[in-house]
């Protein structure tokens, strides 16, 4: 395994490695990269390969434009479809300025400091995802249909999926993630790819490469591969259904096995809900998230349950480690970064503060009357409001990288 300088230049040297992207993410989740030769490898990690933060949708302006990329090692896996004339390998980045302080508006140092806050507070956090999206055909007049009349669960002929999922997952296992089931969704040309569970920080390094996979494989296919929140009208949307898992002192708060939750782990979700609508412009960032909140599986009502899939949190069913609550409301167009920080100290707030969980909602909420139940915002408008008076937003992101976001 990677994990160190010294191992990633070892394997640059063995490998015959010709390029060496750097890659991370803008202040809204877009992936970006630059790519050097080997002979800079010992340079970027010494001091980092400057860049014009001011073309950086989201990051500074002229008057301060320098920031520096800093390559991690843990993050070094190949690139299969680029490796063909020579092996490609990638980096992820942390982000710092010319003085070597850690750039405020990165999301992976965001999310490192709310993992400092769980570690002060004795607590570690896994999280993991399930990521839906869409593959279309376009047409000859430059618009797209889906690739298929598919529906949950379906198999070949009505799955045209099952040959392209099957190519991603084998590149992610190429580069490192570990897929973990794939079939094909509700909706007509819809899918779905699951990865094995991992640190927050890992998993929110996961999504990104994750997106870049399936639109990368999906292309190279001939198709499209969408990842809006609702692509096609009337269809079910594009979930990314967050899984945490909270340990402390090496023991899973959720994994009570006489099926009485401890206070710490009913505090985590009452804290969640509390702040989920002033979090919802960071983790439905889309006009069209909230077409997709309230139908077909997603939430709209601030509710809470064991299994029932209608609510914002859901508690799965599940035994020994496997333990977790489910946020259903995300959707795969979140910069993973602000969104998982958003949502762990979220639930680090309600624990501190020994918030009390409301009772479960066993009812299908959907069938519930208007206002019996708080819910989301209805609107990208509504939500922003929201963030923008929201004093944990900004304690949690930064002022200015809240604004930032917002205003985007």
């Amino acid at each position: 395994m990677v994990s160190t300088q010294r191992d990633v230049a070892e394997f640059v040297r063995e490998n015959d490695v010709k390029f060496i992207r750097l890659a991370f993410c803008d202040l809204f989740g877009e992936l970006k990269n630059i790519s050097i030769l080997p002979d800079q490898l010992e340079k970027a990690f010494k001091y980092g390969v400057a860049f014009d933060a001011s073309a950086v949708r989201g990051f500074l302006g002229i008057d301060r434009s320098d920031l520096f990329l800093k390559p991690d090692p843990t993050t070094m896996s190949v690139v299969p479809w680029r490796s063909l004339g020579g092996v490609v390998i990638r980096m992820i980045c942390d982000i710092c300025h010319p003085d070597g302080t850690p750039f405020e508006g990165s999301g992976r140092h965001i999310l490192s400091k709310v993992k400092q806050r769980a570690a002060s507070m004795g607590y570690t956090a896994d999280f993991g995802a399930e990521c839906e999206f869409y593959l279309f055909r376009e047409r000859e007049d430059g618009s797209a249909e889906p690739l298929d009349r598919g529906g949950y669960f379906d198999v070949f002929p009505k799955d045209r999926g099952e040959n392209v999922r099957r190519e991603i997952c084998g590149t992610l296992e190429q580069m490192g993630l570990c897929p973990e089931r794939s079939h094909h969704e509700h909706g007509p040309g819809q899918n779905e790819i699951d990865f094995r569970y991992d640190g927050v920080s890992e998993t929110a390094d996961n999504i990104v490469t994750f997106r870049w996979v399936v639109a990368s494989v999906a292309r190279n296919n001939g198709l499209v591969a969408s990842f809006e929140p609702k692509p096609v009208p009337g269809e079910s949307g594009n979930g990314l259904h967050v899984n945490i898992s909270l340990k402390k002192d090496g023991v899973n708060i959720f994994a009570a096995e006489d099926g009485n939750m401890r206070e710490d782990a009913k505090s985590f979700i009452a804290g969640i809900l509390n702040r989920s609508a002033e979090m919802c412009a960071f983790t439905a960032p889309r006009e069209a998230s909230y077409a997709r909140l309230g139908t077909c599986e997603a939430p709209r009502h601030i509710t809470w349950s064991r299994g029932n899939r209608s609510q914002l949190v859901r508690v799965p069913y599940a035994f020994g480690e496997s333990k977790r609550i489910e946020v259903r409301n995300p959707d795969c167009t979140i910069n993973p970064y602000l969104a998982f920080a958003l949502l762990l100290n979220a639930g680090l707030e309600g624990i501190a503060r020994g918030e009390a969980l409301e009772p479960e909602c066993d009812e299908n909420v959907y069938l519930a009357p208007e206002g019996k139940y708080p819910t989301l915002p209805a609107t990208l408008a509504e939500a922003k409001k929201l963030a923008e008076k929201s004093e944990f937003v900004a304690a949690t992101l930064g002022a200015d990288v809240a604004a930032g976001f917002l205003k985007g």
